[in-house]
């Protein structure tokens, strides 16, 4: 069933950390002032960093759409609770009187096979509502452009699709793994598939997500949809500190695509309005998985949290309340055939065409 509640009030709910705006907060922020970004639309310093005390609850149910190796809830012991992908952006949503739905699709399959999981979730719920819009992070975004584009007739309508941190155009990391003469792990990527398919999970969307694949096959097989309104975000943060898993990847994408979040660059995550990049903001942080250690230290300094997820993700179905009813209009931006190309400088750093 479609997951739905009454609303509250925002002031009765927990929601995780708030912070105010400061001098603090604006001076971290200020090293992210990238003129690469400036370029690439809005920049969206701290406009998340607390939660309002009203938004709009959208007309349509909320779909969530995750990313790669994603889930909607992991149980790994029966002692335990359980994990969330979406660490209480659901619940947010729902209390908020928005209905939701978190489905599951194959973690590290192909495109195609995700986005045929993702419209057997569509049409195994019930009651079927008049339309649905799709929020998806990261690689989600992608099944939701392929299924929109090729598994139709759907078994509702999709009034929009809102993308946040999706590889559109690819991600440089995913080049740089699979690339044998510079990547470390190449080497071990037969021994890693053949765990992967012991463990009953596909391989194909590691060589899906290259920028060459992107380019040359899913984008121009895979136009938008005229009666469906595409949003999306994108974010950026500043180098990861030295232990943190985004460090190296972070160094090979800024070379190659500039400002990212240390997965997807701010380019490769345009597509149709964009609605602006999110400062100071990790590719996990965007589902709630913030480093919670990290962000005490920087309290510590005075440095005060500019992003709160929750209030991110609020803020997504209020303008979904808002503009996922309307029409979709000529002066939107289109898809990626028309997108201005990155600096051919900073391209050509890593790229080998």
């Amino acid at each position: 069933m479609w997951r739905s509640a009454p609303a509250l009030p925002l002031s009765r709910q927990l929601y995780g950390a708030r912070c105010h705006r400061s001098f603090a907060c604006s001076t971290y922020l200020a090293r992210e002032h990238d003129p690469r970004i400036k370029a690439l639309g809005r920049e969206i310093s701290d406009d998340y960093a607390i939660i309002r005390e009203k938004y709009e609850t959208p007309k349509y149910p909320i779909v969530l759409a995750h990313g790669l190796f994603g889930f909607a809830e992991l149980r790994l012991s029966p002692y335990f609770p359980a994990v969330e992908y979406w660490h209480g952006i659901r619940d947010a949503l729902t209390a908020q009187g928005a209905t939701v739905l978190t489905p599951t699709v194959p973690p590290s399959s192909s495109i195609a096979d995700r986005a045929t999981a993702l419209r057997s979730a569509l049409e195994a719920h019930a009651p079927m509502p008049e339309a649905v819009t799709i929020v998806a992070h990261s690689m989600g975004g992608l099944d939701a452009r392929y299924m929109l584009s090729h598994l139709a007739p759907l078994p509702v309508r999709v009034a929009a699709v809102v993308t946040v941190a999706t590889p559109h155009r690819g991600s440089a990391f995913a080049d740089y793994l699979l690339d044998e003469e510079v990547s470390p792990l190449h080497h071990y990527l037969p021994q890693l598939y053949q765990t992967f398919e012991k463990a009953g999970l596909g391989t194909a969307a590691f060589s899906q997500l290259t920028r060459r694949y992107m380019a040359e096959e899913f984008n121009p097989s895979t136009p938008d949809q005229p009666d469906v309104r595409y949003f999306s975000y994108g974010a950026a943060v500043e180098r990861p500190a030295l232990l943190s898993p985004f460090r190296h990847p972070h160094a090979v994408m800024t070379q190659a695509e500039g400002p990212n979040d240390g997965l997807v660059s701010v380019e490769s995550s345009h597509w149709g309005t964009y609605k602006g990049t999110l400062l100071g903001v990790s590719h996990l942080d965007l589902i709630n998985w913030s480093n919670r250690v990290g962000w005490t230290v920087r309290e510590w300094m005075g440095i005060k949290k500019n992003f709160n997820a929750i209030a991110f993700y609020l803020d997504i179905a209020d303008m979904l309340a808002k503009e996922a009813t309307l029409p979709r209009t000529l002066d939107e931006n289109p898809p990626s055939s028309t997108f201005v190309p990155r600096d051919p400088v900073i391209a050509l750093a890593v790229d080998k065409r």
